[in-house]
């Protein structure tokens, strides 16, 4: 067995897969799209999250560790044990890959009566493909119906090992003019469709997925409809939503789109019909 980093395992999801899922959301990506509502999956190790607002200044965190809140602070995340009001948390954290299978089969009976299963999802799993494929393995030697998360930036013989062991692909395309998918994700689309393709020929159960942001990409949702039409697969349409926005505060950075307005849900109904897309609302 081998180990994985995660930054959190979500029990009773309903929305990243049919039925009842558990997710496992693994930390490290090689995309970084400007309207990332999860920015503490981004980078492939541990770090800190502070949340200010929560602080009561009682200095447990700096009786722990005098770095704490000053300049010289290393982020390794260690004083967040001790903070009860929530104002630190340490994003990430490595587990073994029994670990993580023993969580997910706790809710097999949910995934029976449910249609549900388990979902790998980021950041992006299949940065980490040896955990990963563990995992999906024995997902599927018990019966577990399985999908993963993914934008398809890697390698085909990294992606092509998971055709067997995935009953579905949640595949995320950000845009298609190569220019603005550079500009919108800091890297080129090609790798990325190209492997799209490679998995639709291979009879592979794809569910292409568009994020929608204003300002940013909604202009290219067409040209995603028609590539995933050519794949023979209606895409779904995802709108931009802002409950992100605080975590860049947390991790003290800027957010790109804190100005961006959400789409209406019934603007985007009208758009997925228009298009021939599905779109899903949440909560």
């Amino acid at each position: 067995m081998s180990t994985a980093c995660i930054f959190d395992i979500q029990r009773f999801s309903l929305h990243d897969g049919p039925g009842i899922r558990t997710t496992v959301f693994f930390k490290g990506c090689n995309l970084r799209c400007l309207w990332c509502h999860n920015p503490e999956s981004q980078r492939p190790a541990p770090e800190l999250m502070l949340y200010r607002e929560k602080c009561t200044g009682c200095g447990a965190c700096r009786a722990f560790c005098e770095k704490a809140f000053t300049p010289e602070c290393e982020r390794c995340g260690r004083c967040a044990a001790v903070c009860i009001h929530g104002a630190r948390e340490r994003s990430g954290r490595e587990a073994d890959t029994a670990e993580i299978i023993r969580t997910v089969l706790r809710d097999q009976p949910f995934y029976r009566t449910s249609g549900g299963g388990v979902t790998l999802s980021g950041g992006e799993p299949l940065l980490q493909p040896d955990a990963a494929l563990e995992i999906l393995s024995a997902c599927k030697a018990h019966g577990i119906h399985t999908a993963v998360e993914t934008a398809g930036n890697v390698p085909w013989r990294v992606l092509e090992p998971f055709l067997s062991v995935t009953d579905l692909f949640l595949y995320d395309i950000k845009g298609i003019d190569a220019l603005a998918h550079q500009k919108n994700t800091g890297v080129s689309n090609r790798q990325i469709l190209q492997n799209a393709r490679a998995l639709a020929e291979r009879g592979a159960n794809i569910r292409f997925r568009m994020p929608y942001i204003p300002g940013f990409n909604a202009e290219e949702a067409p040209a995603v409809a028609a590539f995933a039409a050519e794949c023979a697969r209606p895409p779904e349409l995802m709108a931009y939503h802002n409950i992100g926005t605080g975590k860049y505060a947390a991790l003290q950075r800027p957010c790109p789109t804190a100005e961006v307005v959400p789409p209406s849900p019934e603007a985007m109904e009208t758009l997925a019909e228009k298009l021939g897309a599905r779109f899903e609302r949440q909560g």
